[in-house]
């Protein structure tokens, strides 16, 4: 049953030392606000879960959070490295970071898996690829019935998974517009789930192209406009393309990097993502309205 209250007041009812936690959203509806709320309680020795970890991952990694990352695709989208991320790796700084690196149908399946109480995801994949011989947990398979090779990964059930969704309503159900991505999974495989939600309506009104999770999937709920800055959320604003850039500079120098989070991570709350984005939810959707 969802309960609505504080993000802050969230990551401390699910998030302790070493657990494994993802925090999905696929080009669109990014929780950043999220990843800083729970970079600001400086957990530390968690397992990083994440279809194409971008920036979030990289300050989480670069702030000392992770020890290990499963993932599929990493790098700052349309701009190349995730550099602390490769620092990580490369020199173990700030901590040594282990990885567990999948492609993106491996996750998708895993994660589908995990939703469905499964131990493992088996799929056709990988063939001719390389990425089994730097990971165990690929494994092949044979079907029982026709005797064809599979691939079988094990399934993701995070402690805790994050998303950004649009819309809630007061009862607790929340709506996903645009690309879903594995945002609808990655809840439904979590023993705990936080959503953020750009908006709390009355009533959910959607079509037909859009996912609705109901109430009794989710544990947590936020209301934080512009919490996926500076990503996007279809319907509120776009994707702030000039940020993903800029990470690309502050992120290159250990020195820069730990100054810019200390600014804008470390000594502010949620609400400064409604400001970067320059107005609430419901002030553009009432301009909307009006034309």
């Amino acid at each position: 049953m969802a309960n609505f209250t504080s993000l802050e007041k969230a990551v401390d009812a699910v998030m302790s030392d070493g657990v494994c936690v993802a925090f999905e959203g696929f080009t669109h509806l990014i929780p950043h606000a999220s990843a800083h709320a729970v970079i600001r309680k400086e957990y530390r020795n968690l397992t990083l879960v994440r279809m194409t970890p971008d920036i979030i991952y990289d300050q989480m990694i670069g702030m000392g959070c992770a020890s290990k990352l499963i993932f599929s695709y990493a790098g700052n989208p349309g701009v190349g490295l995730l550099r602390r991320l490769r620092d990580a790796i490369e020199n173990q700084w700030p901590v040594a970071l282990e990885i567990e690196e999948h492609s993106h149908a491996a996750m998708a399946n895993a994660y589908e898996a995990g939703a469905s109480s499964m131990p493992c995801a088996i799929f056709k994949g990988y063939a001719g690829a390389e990425l089994k011989q730097v990971n165990q947990n690929i494994k092949t398979i044979h079907c029982p019935f026709t005797g064809e090779e599979l691939v079988a990964v094990p399934s993701i059930q995070p402690d805790v998974s994050f998303i950004h969704a649009q819309k809630a309503d007061k009862k607790g159900n929340v709506l996903i517009e645009g690309i879903i991505g594995i945002q609808k999974e990655a809840v439904l495989s979590a023993t705990k789930s936080v959503v953020t939600v750009e908006e709390v309506v009355d009533e959910l009104k959607t079509h037909p192209n859009a996912v609705i999770l109901p109430h009794w999937t989710v544990d947590y709920i936020a209301e934080v406009p512009g919490a996926a800055h500076p990503s996007y959320a279809q319907g509120y604003y776009d994707r702030d393309n000039a940020a993903y850039i800029e990470w690309d500079q502050i992120s290159a120098d250990r020195t820069r990097f730990q100054n810019w989070m200390v600014e804008n991570v470390m000594q502010q709350t949620t609400d400064i993502f409604a400001k970067r984005v320059g107005f609430l939810a419901k002030d553009k959707l009432s301009k909307k309205s009006e034309h």
